[in-house]
Protein backbone atom coordinates (compact mmCIF):
# COMPACT_ATOMS: atom_id res chain seq x y z
CA UNK A 1 0.00 0.00 0.00
CA UNK A 2 1.03 3.21 -0.56
CA UNK A 3 0.16 5.49 2.74
CA UNK A 4 1.25 8.84 3.16
CA UNK A 5 0.81 10.65 7.10
CA UNK A 6 0.58 14.84 6.73
CA UNK A 7 1.32 16.02 10.34
CA UNK A 8 1.22 19.63 12.37
CA UNK A 9 -1.13 21.59 10.26
CA UNK A 10 -1.75 24.43 12.38
CA UNK A 11 -5.46 24.06 11.35
CA UNK A 12 -6.76 20.79 9.69
CA UNK A 13 -10.04 22.35 7.93
CA UNK A 14 -12.10 19.12 7.66
CA UNK A 15 -15.43 20.37 6.66
CA UNK A 16 -16.43 17.19 8.39
CA UNK A 17 -20.36 17.03 9.19
CA UNK A 18 -23.55 16.17 7.65
CA UNK A 19 -23.19 13.89 4.55
CA UNK A 20 -25.22 16.95 2.81
CA UNK A 21 -24.80 20.86 1.33
CA UNK A 22 -24.49 22.73 4.10
CA UNK A 23 -26.58 25.42 4.77
CA UNK A 24 -27.45 28.64 7.35
CA UNK A 25 -24.77 28.56 10.47
CA UNK A 26 -23.82 24.64 9.22
CA UNK A 27 -21.97 26.87 6.37
CA UNK A 28 -19.73 28.43 8.95
CA UNK A 29 -18.70 25.33 10.78
CA UNK A 30 -15.31 23.98 9.54
CA UNK A 31 -14.56 21.03 11.81
CA UNK A 32 -11.26 22.57 12.45
CA UNK A 33 -8.65 19.99 14.20
CA UNK A 34 -5.68 22.22 15.51
CA UNK A 35 -2.04 20.75 14.98
CA UNK A 36 -4.14 17.66 12.59
CA UNK A 37 -2.75 15.08 11.08
CA UNK A 38 -4.30 12.85 7.88
CA UNK A 39 -3.30 9.12 7.00
CA UNK A 40 -3.72 8.07 3.58
CA UNK A 41 -3.60 5.13 2.21
CA UNK A 42 -3.64 4.37 -1.67
CA UNK A 43 -5.17 7.69 -2.23
CA UNK A 44 -7.78 7.38 0.15
CA UNK A 45 -8.12 9.10 4.05
CA UNK A 46 -7.40 6.41 6.54
CA UNK A 47 -7.78 8.53 9.38
CA UNK A 48 -8.11 11.75 10.79
CA UNK A 49 -7.11 13.85 14.49
CA UNK A 50 -4.36 15.09 16.11
CA UNK A 51 -1.00 15.00 14.91
CA UNK A 52 0.18 13.03 18.24
CA UNK A 53 -2.37 10.78 17.59
CA UNK A 54 -2.16 9.57 14.03
CA UNK A 55 1.75 9.77 14.74
CA UNK A 56 1.29 6.60 17.18
CA UNK A 57 -0.31 4.42 14.76
CA UNK A 58 1.81 5.03 12.02
CA UNK A 59 2.71 2.09 9.08
CA UNK A 60 6.40 1.16 8.33
CA UNK A 61 6.33 2.03 5.03
CA UNK A 62 4.68 5.52 5.80
CA UNK A 63 6.08 8.71 3.89
CA UNK A 64 5.68 11.36 6.33
CA UNK A 65 4.87 15.13 4.93
CA UNK A 66 5.34 17.41 7.68
CA UNK A 67 2.71 20.64 7.16
CA UNK A 68 5.40 22.54 9.24
CA UNK A 69 2.04 24.25 10.96
CA UNK A 70 0.80 25.69 7.58
CA UNK A 71 -3.26 25.66 7.45
CA UNK A 72 -4.55 22.49 5.38
CA UNK A 73 -7.65 22.63 3.35
CA UNK A 74 -10.16 20.51 0.84
CA UNK A 75 -8.89 20.57 -2.24
CA UNK A 76 -11.04 24.03 -4.27
CA UNK A 77 -14.02 22.53 -5.82
CA UNK A 78 -14.73 24.98 -8.66
CA UNK A 79 -18.51 24.41 -9.64
CA UNK A 80 -18.61 27.17 -12.85
CA UNK A 81 -16.19 27.36 -15.25
CA UNK A 82 -15.13 27.49 -18.91
CA UNK A 83 -11.99 26.58 -19.34
CA UNK A 84 -12.02 25.15 -23.13
CA UNK A 85 -11.70 28.06 -25.76
CA UNK A 86 -9.57 29.63 -28.29
CA UNK A 87 -7.72 32.59 -28.08
CA UNK A 88 -8.61 35.35 -25.45
CA UNK A 89 -10.59 38.62 -25.51
CA UNK A 90 -8.28 41.07 -24.36
CA UNK A 91 -9.14 43.73 -26.86
CA UNK A 92 -12.92 43.94 -25.13
CA UNK A 93 -11.06 43.95 -21.96
CA UNK A 94 -9.68 47.38 -22.80
CA UNK A 95 -12.67 48.21 -24.68
CA UNK A 96 -14.68 47.72 -21.63
CA UNK A 97 -11.85 50.03 -19.54
CA UNK A 98 -12.85 52.77 -22.24
CA UNK A 99 -16.08 52.43 -21.10
CA UNK A 100 -17.94 50.29 -23.97
CA UNK A 101 -20.31 47.71 -21.37
CA UNK A 102 -20.61 44.19 -22.09
CA UNK A 103 -23.68 44.35 -24.31
CA UNK A 104 -22.62 46.96 -26.28
CA UNK A 105 -19.37 44.79 -26.88
CA UNK A 106 -21.58 41.69 -27.68
CA UNK A 107 -23.84 43.87 -29.77
CA UNK A 108 -21.09 44.75 -32.10
CA UNK A 109 -19.97 41.32 -33.02
CA UNK A 110 -17.54 40.71 -29.78
CA UNK A 111 -18.65 38.67 -27.08
CA UNK A 112 -19.08 34.79 -27.10
CA UNK A 113 -19.18 35.40 -30.60
CA UNK A 114 -15.82 36.19 -30.89
CA UNK A 115 -14.58 33.50 -28.59
CA UNK A 116 -16.22 31.32 -30.79
CA UNK A 117 -14.62 32.09 -33.94
CA UNK A 118 -11.27 31.75 -32.60
CA UNK A 119 -12.23 28.63 -30.68
CA UNK A 120 -14.01 27.04 -34.22
CA UNK A 121 -10.42 27.68 -35.83
CA UNK A 122 -8.46 26.52 -33.11
CA UNK A 123 -7.85 22.32 -33.25
CA UNK A 124 -8.61 20.06 -31.43
CA UNK A 125 -4.86 19.70 -30.30
CA UNK A 126 -4.37 23.15 -30.14
CA UNK A 127 -7.80 23.56 -27.68
CA UNK A 128 -6.17 21.08 -25.39
CA UNK A 129 -2.40 22.85 -25.08
CA UNK A 130 -4.03 25.79 -24.25
CA UNK A 131 -6.21 24.25 -21.44
CA UNK A 132 -3.78 21.94 -20.31
CA UNK A 133 -1.89 25.35 -19.71
CA UNK A 134 -4.83 26.80 -17.73
CA UNK A 135 -5.32 23.65 -15.51
CA UNK A 136 -2.10 24.42 -13.84
CA UNK A 137 -3.08 27.60 -13.00
CA UNK A 138 -5.81 26.51 -11.31
CA UNK A 139 -3.81 23.88 -9.74
CA UNK A 140 -1.82 27.04 -8.68
CA UNK A 141 -4.67 28.31 -6.50
CA UNK A 142 -5.34 25.02 -4.61
CA UNK A 143 -8.25 24.07 -7.59
CA UNK A 144 -8.71 20.05 -7.32
CA UNK A 145 -11.77 19.46 -9.07
CA UNK A 146 -13.66 21.93 -11.42
CA UNK A 147 -16.69 21.77 -13.58
CA UNK A 148 -15.67 22.39 -17.32
CA UNK A 149 -18.66 24.00 -19.98
CA UNK A 150 -18.84 23.71 -23.80
CA UNK A 151 -20.33 26.65 -25.40
CA UNK A 152 -18.09 28.43 -27.61
CA UNK A 153 -18.50 25.89 -30.62
CA UNK A 154 -22.24 26.51 -31.09
CA UNK A 155 -22.27 23.97 -33.66
CA UNK A 156 -23.06 20.02 -33.35
CA UNK A 157 -18.87 19.25 -34.70
CA UNK A 158 -17.66 22.18 -32.79
CA UNK A 159 -19.31 21.56 -29.35
CA UNK A 160 -18.34 17.52 -29.47
CA UNK A 161 -14.80 19.05 -30.44
CA UNK A 162 -14.51 20.97 -26.98
CA UNK A 163 -15.98 18.30 -24.66
CA UNK A 164 -13.54 15.95 -26.15
CA UNK A 165 -10.93 18.02 -25.10
CA UNK A 166 -12.22 17.91 -21.46
CA UNK A 167 -12.13 14.92 -21.74
CA UNK A 168 -8.75 14.46 -22.74
CA UNK A 169 -8.08 16.82 -19.68
CA UNK A 170 -8.94 14.21 -17.34
CA UNK A 171 -6.67 12.10 -18.93
CA UNK A 172 -3.80 14.75 -19.13
CA UNK A 173 -3.90 16.53 -16.06
CA UNK A 174 -4.56 15.70 -12.30
CA UNK A 175 -7.58 17.95 -12.05
CA UNK A 176 -11.06 16.14 -12.28
CA UNK A 177 -13.04 18.10 -15.31
CA UNK A 178 -16.46 17.83 -14.45
CA UNK A 179 -17.92 18.05 -18.02
CA UNK A 180 -21.29 20.17 -19.01
CA UNK A 181 -23.03 20.66 -22.76
CA UNK A 182 -23.80 24.42 -22.35
CA UNK A 183 -24.95 24.04 -26.32
CA UNK A 184 -26.87 26.93 -25.63
CA UNK A 185 -24.84 29.64 -24.35
CA UNK A 186 -25.34 32.60 -27.68
CA UNK A 187 -27.00 32.12 -30.92
CA UNK A 188 -24.40 31.61 -33.53
CA UNK A 189 -23.87 34.05 -36.01
CA UNK A 190 -25.28 31.60 -39.07
CA UNK A 191 -28.49 31.29 -37.24
CA UNK A 192 -29.28 34.83 -36.07
CA UNK A 193 -32.06 35.30 -38.52
CA UNK A 194 -33.42 31.91 -37.58
CA UNK A 195 -32.60 31.07 -33.62
CA UNK A 196 -35.74 28.90 -33.30
CA UNK A 197 -33.68 26.40 -35.72
CA UNK A 198 -30.11 26.51 -33.40
CA UNK A 199 -32.93 25.80 -30.22
CA UNK A 200 -34.14 22.91 -32.63
CA UNK A 201 -30.28 21.89 -33.83
CA UNK A 202 -29.31 21.90 -30.12
CA UNK A 203 -32.30 19.45 -28.96
CA UNK A 204 -32.42 17.49 -31.74
CA UNK A 205 -28.50 16.91 -32.64
CA UNK A 206 -26.45 18.31 -30.07
CA UNK A 207 -28.14 16.77 -27.35
CA UNK A 208 -28.48 13.09 -28.31
CA UNK A 209 -24.44 13.08 -29.54
CA UNK A 210 -23.44 14.24 -26.97
CA UNK A 211 -25.23 11.46 -24.95
CA UNK A 212 -24.57 9.11 -26.91
CA UNK A 213 -20.93 9.17 -26.18
CA UNK A 214 -21.23 9.94 -22.75
CA UNK A 215 -19.44 13.45 -23.06
CA UNK A 216 -21.44 15.29 -20.64
CA UNK A 217 -22.95 14.63 -17.04
CA UNK A 218 -25.11 18.24 -17.34
CA UNK A 219 -27.18 20.23 -19.53
CA UNK A 220 -26.70 24.38 -19.13
CA UNK A 221 -28.46 27.35 -20.56
CA UNK A 222 -27.89 31.20 -20.77
CA UNK A 223 -31.12 31.99 -19.64
CA UNK A 224 -30.62 36.18 -20.83
CA UNK A 225 -32.75 38.43 -22.90
CA UNK A 226 -30.63 38.22 -26.31
CA UNK A 227 -29.83 35.05 -25.97
CA UNK A 228 -32.43 32.36 -24.49
CA UNK A 229 -35.38 33.63 -23.01
CA UNK A 230 -37.70 30.75 -20.57
CA UNK A 231 -39.58 28.98 -23.55
CA UNK A 232 -36.27 28.20 -25.39
CA UNK A 233 -34.49 27.33 -22.34
CA UNK A 234 -37.32 25.02 -20.83
CA UNK A 235 -37.42 22.83 -24.44
CA UNK A 236 -33.71 22.00 -23.98
CA UNK A 237 -33.52 21.82 -20.51
CA UNK A 238 -36.48 19.50 -20.56
CA UNK A 239 -34.87 17.54 -23.71
CA UNK A 240 -32.13 16.97 -21.82
CA UNK A 241 -33.39 15.48 -18.77
CA UNK A 242 -34.65 12.95 -21.05
CA UNK A 243 -31.25 11.71 -22.21
CA UNK A 244 -30.14 11.56 -18.28
CA UNK A 245 -28.32 15.04 -17.85
CA UNK A 246 -28.56 17.05 -14.69
CA UNK A 247 -29.43 20.52 -15.22
CA UNK A 248 -27.58 23.95 -14.56
CA UNK A 249 -28.66 27.51 -15.43
CA UNK A 250 -27.39 30.61 -15.85
CA UNK A 251 -29.55 32.78 -14.83
CA UNK A 252 -30.34 36.71 -13.93
CA UNK A 253 -26.65 37.72 -14.91
CA UNK A 254 -27.43 41.20 -16.47
CA UNK A 255 -31.37 40.87 -16.18
CA UNK A 256 -34.26 39.53 -14.41
CA UNK A 257 -35.65 37.28 -17.03
CA UNK A 258 -37.62 35.02 -14.33
CA UNK A 259 -35.34 32.58 -14.71
CA UNK A 260 -34.50 31.43 -11.38
CA UNK A 261 -38.51 30.24 -11.20
CA UNK A 262 -37.99 28.72 -14.09
CA UNK A 263 -34.63 26.76 -12.27
CA UNK A 264 -36.95 26.29 -9.11
CA UNK A 265 -39.61 24.73 -11.29
CA UNK A 266 -37.49 22.07 -12.62
CA UNK A 267 -35.83 21.41 -9.68
CA UNK A 268 -32.41 22.37 -11.70
CA UNK A 269 -29.33 21.20 -9.57
CA UNK A 270 -28.04 25.05 -9.67
CA UNK A 271 -29.09 28.46 -10.91
CA UNK A 272 -26.00 30.70 -11.39
CA UNK A 273 -25.23 34.32 -11.48
CA UNK A 274 -28.83 35.33 -9.83
CA UNK A 275 -26.80 39.12 -9.42
CA UNK A 276 -30.41 40.10 -10.39
CA UNK A 277 -32.64 37.66 -8.36
CA UNK A 278 -35.02 39.22 -5.66
CA UNK A 279 -36.89 37.85 -2.88
CA UNK A 280 -39.80 35.79 -4.27
CA UNK A 281 -37.08 34.04 -6.60
CA UNK A 282 -34.51 33.13 -3.45
CA UNK A 283 -37.58 31.46 -1.70
CA UNK A 284 -38.39 29.26 -4.51
CA UNK A 285 -34.71 28.29 -4.86
CA UNK A 286 -34.98 27.49 -1.62
CA UNK A 287 -38.44 25.73 -1.45
CA UNK A 288 -37.07 23.41 -4.60
CA UNK A 289 -33.49 22.97 -3.15
CA UNK A 290 -31.59 24.30 -5.80
CA UNK A 291 -27.81 25.58 -5.10
CA UNK A 292 -27.04 28.48 -6.49
CA UNK A 293 -23.50 29.06 -7.46
CA UNK A 294 -22.33 32.52 -7.39
CA UNK A 295 -19.56 34.26 -9.33
CA UNK A 296 -18.74 37.22 -8.10
CA UNK A 297 -15.41 37.51 -10.36
CA UNK A 298 -17.54 38.32 -13.39
CA UNK A 299 -18.70 41.39 -11.24
CA UNK A 300 -16.00 42.66 -10.43
CA UNK A 301 -14.36 41.77 -14.16
CA UNK A 302 -16.95 43.53 -15.51
CA UNK A 303 -17.03 46.70 -13.86
CA UNK A 304 -20.45 46.30 -12.26
CA UNK A 305 -21.28 46.96 -8.55
CA UNK A 306 -24.82 44.58 -8.14
CA UNK A 307 -23.28 41.46 -6.50
CA UNK A 308 -25.61 38.37 -5.86
CA UNK A 309 -27.42 38.72 -2.36
CA UNK A 310 -25.78 36.23 -0.69
CA UNK A 311 -26.63 37.12 2.77
CA UNK A 312 -30.58 36.72 2.29
CA UNK A 313 -29.62 32.94 0.05
CA UNK A 314 -27.65 31.63 3.36
CA UNK A 315 -30.84 33.17 5.66
CA UNK A 316 -33.51 31.48 3.08
CA UNK A 317 -31.58 28.07 3.68
CA UNK A 318 -29.68 28.03 0.16
CA UNK A 319 -26.92 25.52 0.09
CA UNK A 320 -24.61 28.30 -1.49
CA UNK A 321 -21.97 27.58 -4.02
CA UNK A 322 -18.77 30.43 -4.97
CA UNK A 323 -17.07 29.47 -8.44
CA UNK A 324 -14.55 31.53 -10.84
CA UNK A 325 -16.92 31.52 -13.84
CA UNK A 326 -13.23 31.65 -15.26
CA UNK A 327 -13.95 32.47 -18.96
CA UNK A 328 -12.10 34.48 -22.05
CA UNK A 329 -14.82 37.19 -21.46
CA UNK A 330 -16.31 38.13 -18.18
CA UNK A 331 -14.13 36.58 -15.36
CA UNK A 332 -10.98 35.79 -16.82
CA UNK A 333 -9.51 34.69 -13.01
CA UNK A 334 -8.85 31.09 -12.41
CA UNK A 335 -8.64 31.94 -8.81
CA UNK A 336 -10.70 30.46 -6.02
CA UNK A 337 -8.81 32.34 -3.38
CA UNK A 338 -9.65 35.79 -5.38
CA UNK A 339 -13.45 34.91 -5.09
CA UNK A 340 -13.18 33.71 -1.53
CA UNK A 341 -11.81 37.57 -0.87
CA UNK A 342 -14.77 39.44 -2.97
CA UNK A 343 -17.35 37.28 -1.19
CA UNK A 344 -15.59 38.68 2.56
CA UNK A 345 -15.53 42.06 0.81
CA UNK A 346 -18.41 42.38 -1.70
CA UNK A 347 -20.95 40.03 -0.43
CA UNK A 348 -20.14 39.75 3.60
CA UNK A 349 -20.14 36.69 3.40
CA UNK A 350 -17.63 35.17 6.40
CA UNK A 351 -14.26 33.74 5.56
CA UNK A 352 -15.48 30.22 6.89
CA UNK A 353 -18.89 30.46 4.76
CA UNK A 354 -16.43 31.09 1.82
CA UNK A 355 -14.43 28.14 2.54
CA UNK A 356 -17.45 25.73 2.46
CA UNK A 357 -19.27 26.83 -0.16
CA UNK A 358 -15.77 26.32 -2.63
CA UNK A 359 -15.65 22.55 -0.46
CA UNK A 360 -17.98 20.68 0.48
CA UNK A 361 -21.48 22.71 -1.35
CA UNK A 362 -19.33 22.76 -4.61
CA UNK A 363 -18.87 18.69 -4.54
CA UNK A 364 -22.34 18.46 -4.22
CA UNK A 365 -23.42 20.46 -6.59
CA UNK A 366 -21.52 18.50 -8.99
CA UNK A 367 -22.80 15.27 -7.25
CA UNK A 368 -19.35 14.58 -6.06
CA UNK A 369 -20.34 15.24 -2.09
CA UNK A 370 -19.71 11.75 -0.99
CA UNK A 371 -16.39 11.55 -2.18
CA UNK A 372 -14.65 14.88 -2.12
CA UNK A 373 -14.95 18.03 -1.00
CA UNK A 374 -14.30 17.37 2.93
CA UNK A 375 -11.49 15.50 4.57
CA UNK A 376 -13.15 12.78 6.31
CA UNK A 377 -12.56 8.85 6.42
CA UNK A 378 -13.00 7.15 3.37
CA UNK A 379 -13.17 10.11 1.02
CA UNK A 380 -10.15 11.16 -1.57
CA UNK A 381 -7.17 12.46 -0.39
CA UNK A 382 -7.18 15.50 -2.64
CA UNK A 383 -5.67 18.31 -0.08
CA UNK A 384 -4.15 21.43 -0.23
CA UNK A 385 -1.45 22.99 2.27
CA UNK A 386 -1.20 26.81 2.03
CA UNK A 387 1.36 28.96 3.89
CA UNK A 388 -0.44 30.49 6.21
CA UNK A 389 -1.53 29.72 9.89
CA UNK A 390 -4.80 30.54 9.54
CA UNK A 391 -7.68 29.74 6.79
CA UNK A 392 -8.64 33.28 6.96
CA UNK A 393 -5.34 34.41 5.89
CA UNK A 394 -6.31 32.84 2.02
CA UNK A 395 -8.73 35.47 1.46
CA UNK A 396 -7.12 38.12 3.72
CA UNK A 397 -4.30 38.36 1.58
CA UNK A 398 -5.92 38.68 -2.06
CA UNK A 399 -4.04 38.63 -4.84
CA UNK A 400 -1.36 36.19 -4.08
CA UNK A 401 -2.25 32.69 -3.71
CA UNK A 402 -0.45 31.36 -0.83
CA UNK A 403 -0.53 27.46 -1.92
CA UNK A 404 2.73 25.63 -0.77
CA UNK A 405 1.42 22.44 -2.11
CA UNK A 406 -1.14 20.42 -3.84
CA UNK A 407 -2.33 16.49 -3.41
CA UNK A 408 -4.96 14.68 -5.21
CA UNK A 409 -5.37 11.59 -4.29
CA UNK A 410 -2.23 11.36 -1.83
CA UNK A 411 -0.27 12.41 -4.61
CA UNK A 412 1.37 15.37 -4.51
CA UNK A 413 0.68 17.23 -7.96
CA UNK A 414 2.51 20.92 -7.16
Amino acid sequence: MNSIALLHAAQLVTLAGPERARIGAELSDLAIIENGGMLVRDGVIAAIGASDEIAKQLPEDVEVVDAGGRVVLPGFVDAHAHPVFGGNRVDEFEMRARGASYEEIAAGGGGIRSTVRKTRASSEAELLAQAQKRANWFLHCGTTTMEAKSGYGLSLKEELKILRVIRQLNETTPIEFVPTFLGAHAIPEEFRSAPEQYVALVIHEMLPSVAEEQLAESCDVFCEHGYFDLADSEKILMAAQEHGLRLRMHVDQLTNTGGAFLAARLRAATADHLEQTNGAEITALAEAGVQPVLLPGSVYSLGLTRYPKARAMIDAGLAVVLATDFNPGSSPTPSIPMVLSLAATQMKMTPAEGVTATTINGAYSLGRGDKIGSLEVGKAANFCIFDCADYREIAYWFGHPQTHAVYVKGQQVL
